[in-house]
């Protein structure tokens, strides 16, 4: 495999291992636990994350077509650690199965989406992938501090 590709998977496989640690040995209040109105909690953030990650990388880069529910990873709740982690372990599988497939000259190939008008390269598209999936994941982190108290605070 090209360096380049190496590299983006061992960067995304790091953001994997930080999700994994953010949603291990909680309970299902700690997972669906939302700190305030507008954030989201683990459990949504987690769906999104392996929503997204298989949108950009599986259906715009490889053209696989699934079907993605965006709402519907924001009302997540009730779904298990350990479903949630699969899911995420399942984006990574077929990410990391994409990612081999491409070549340098795949990443100037440009991509529409049929959902909304613009062109997009391959290599945003990976690029777009990694910085969102990094973001959710300081999401996360934040989130998995918070939660301590905030479960204290409602049991008050």
């Amino acid at each position: 495999m090209v360096p380049f590709f190496t590299d983006y998977l061992e960067r995304l496989d790091m953001l994997h291992n930080e999700m994994d640690q953010a949603l291990s040995g909680l309970s299902q209040a700690a997972l669906d636990c939302a700190l305030g109105p507008e954030i989201n909690s683990l459990a949504v953030l987690a769906a999104h994350v392996a929503g997204s990650e298989m949108y950009w990388i599986g259906d715009m880069i490889i053209r696989r077509a699934t079907i993605r529910s965006r709402a519907s990873e924001f009302q997540t709740i009730g779904i298990a650690g350990d479903v949630l982690r699969h899911r995420l372990a399942q984006a990574l599988a077929d990410s990391r199965a994409a990612v081999a497939q491409l070549t340098l000259a795949d990443l100037a190939t440009e991509r529409t989406r049929p959902e909304q008008p613009g062109t997009y390269t391959v290599a945003w598209c990976l690029l777009h992938a990694l910085e969102h999936t990094a973001m959710h994941v300081g999401h996360m982190q934040l989130t998995r501090q918070l939660i301590p108290t905030m479960l204290e605070g409602r049991s008050a």
